[in-house]
């Protein structure tokens, strides 16, 4: 999950306008008030000026004293200013700049819902059930075993026989993959299993293991601890065979035509009602091979 870079809603020509056609009107404003009182000074200045001081009662224009000129430039700027400033923003002044602001408001909401409705449909939320149960569909936990007719599958934590196809089988499955096992299969190994993820499950605390063996304490953690892969193995033994049984999605047996009495490790009785079997390849017993022996798979009901 990796980090994009964040964009923001474009504002258009429309909402640009109101903003500067806002602050334009307050600026407006400010100037009328301070060019109202600028006037306001310089007409007290000169009534001042010319009843009291007598400054310029002596000049006139046309036989008219150039006060009342003076008076009527004033009263015309003051009316032009009065009308600015106490009727014109009267109808544009803090209740249209509200106006104005509300207009941008519900345009900005009206532009992010459309964003977000693109998003939506872009973007599909997945409720977390659907989520999960999209997770195990994806997860093919698959057991893979060698057992005689009799279910038998080793003795003193050994094989019982060894068919070259069947190991080759094995390793073709499996590389690649995590492979799950209880602890007395890992220690059965001479060394760990090349270009394969081994999780053993012992129920010792303090149980250690070689590098890059991951070890846990019961199956739960073991499938969490092998969450990536999509087709984690179980190799056994009998008990993590038991345990995985009703956990398992498929099956691939390799049934060993013969029965084996010395046999002290067992596989669960392979259920019809909940097994389908897809694949069945037979081998007869050969040089290489001792007993005869198919592979079988099969898939959860």
């Amino acid at each position: 999950m990796f980090g994009k870079k964040k964009t923001s809603p474009q504002i258009d020509k429309e909402q640009l306008e109101l903003i500067e056609n806002a602050q334009r009107r307050v600026k407006q404003k400010k100037r009328l008030y301070v060019h109202f009182v600028i006037f306001l000074i310089g007409a007290v200045f000169l009534i001042l000026a010319n009843t009291v001081l007598g400054i310029g009662q002596d000049f006139t224009i046309l036989n008219i004293n150039w006060f009342v000129y003076a008076i009527l430039a004033w009263l015309f700027l003051f009316i032009y200013h009065f009308v600015n400033v106490f009727i014109t923003n009267k109808f544009m002044g803090k209740d249209w700049e509200k106006q104005q602001l509300d207009k941008l408001v519900e345009k900005q909401k009206k532009r992010i819902a459309e964003l977000q409705a693109k998003v939506d449909q872009q973007h599909t939320v997945i409720p977390a059930s659907a989520t999960s149960n999209e997770k195990k569909k994806k997860r093919n936990l698959t057991i893979i075993v060698a057992a005689g007719e009799d279910n038998a599958i080793g003795k003193d934590n050994d094989l019982i026989w060894h068919l070259s196809d069947d190991l080759k089988r094995f390793k073709k499955l499996t590389s690649g993959h995590y492979i799950i096992m209880g602890r007395k299969t890992f220690e059965s190994f001479p060394k760990p299993l090349p270009n394969r993820t081994h999780v053993v499950i012992s129920r010792q605390k303090d149980y250690v293991a070689p590098s890059g063996v991951i070890v846990v304490n019961s199956m739960e953690d073991a499938l969490d601890a092998a969450r990536h892969d999509d087709q984690p193995f179980i190799i056994g033994g009998g008990e993590i065979y038991k345990q995985s049984m009703t956990l398992a999605d498929t099956l691939e047996l390799t049934r060993v035509h013969s029965t084996f009495p010395l046999a002290d490790t067992y596989f669960p009785e392979v259920d019809l009602n909940q097994w389908t079997e897809v694949s069945r390849i037979k081998h007869e017993a050969d040089a290489k091979h001792e007993f005869a022996f198919s592979f079988v798979t099969y898939v959860k009901k």
